[in-house]
Parts: C-alpha cells; sequence; structure tokens
C-alpha cells in the first residue's frame, strides 16, 4: 500500500506539480485548494504526510498546520512548508506550530522527493 501525501496550494499549477512528481514516485496524492480543504478532507482521508502552502485564501499554512496538529491522528505526521518565503522569522512560525521541514518554491522535483522519502523513512 502506498503513502498517501495530501497537497494543499490555492495555486492549480503547483498541485498539479507536486501531484505529478509525488505520483510518479509512487505515493498516492490528495489534493486541497486551502487550509479549510485540507482539514474538512481529513476528516474522511488517513493521510501519511502533508506538503502545504503559507500563503492561502480562508486558512493559511500556519493555521492550517496548528488545525491538523490538534487532531490527535495527526499530531505526529510529517508537515511540509512549501512557500516562496524564506525569512527565518516565517520559518520559525512555520516550526513554532508544528512544521517538519521547509522547501523554497521554485523547488526541483528531485529535492521534493528526497525531503518526502526523508520524512517519511
Amino acid at each position: 500500500m502506498s503513502k498517501v501525501i495530501m497537497t494543499v496550494d490555492d495555486s492549480a499549477s503547483v498541485r498539479q506539480m507536486v501531484a505529478f512528481t509525488l505520483k510518479g514516485a509512487g505515493y498516492t496524492v490528495v489534493e486541497a485548494v486551502d487550509g479549510k480543504d485540507a482539514l474538512a478532507k481529513l476528516a474522511n482521508t488517513q493521510i501519511n504526510m502533508m506538503i502545504t502552502d503559507l500563503n492561502m485564501p480562508n486558512l493559511d499554512g500556519i493555521g492550517l498546520i496548528k488545525g491538523v496538529r490538534a487532531i490527535p491522528a495527526y499530531k505526529f505526521i510529517p508537515i511540509v512548508m512549501l512557500t516562496t518565503e524564506s525569512q527565518d522569522s516565517k520559518k520559525q512560525e512555520g516550526k513554532s506550530a508544528g512544521a517538519t521541514g521547509w522547501i523554497v518554491k521554485p523547488f526541483k522535483p528531485d529535492q521534493l522527493l528526497a525531503v518526502v522519502k526523508k520524512v517519511l523513512g
């Protein structure tokens, strides 16, 4: 059974690229358009990892991570931020909320897969 990764981004092209990269490596991908959509989908989807953007409408990446960490089943799953933000203050905010890692856009597919393999073990 393949690992399930949720990708959360308000940009359809970024979601498609992440999904294409992950599916090509044998992962199952669930897509969400923003934090609110992601939390709604978590109610009836079991995932092994989440890759989320920081800046999104309705519920941003930080709010989403806090929401996910509040769900007992997802307290310890890897959550990687995939964002254009690279300031240390934002990274610290992400880490405080419970982010496992950080990838700055634009990303290379190999870089994304290396991080996924590392955090999923």
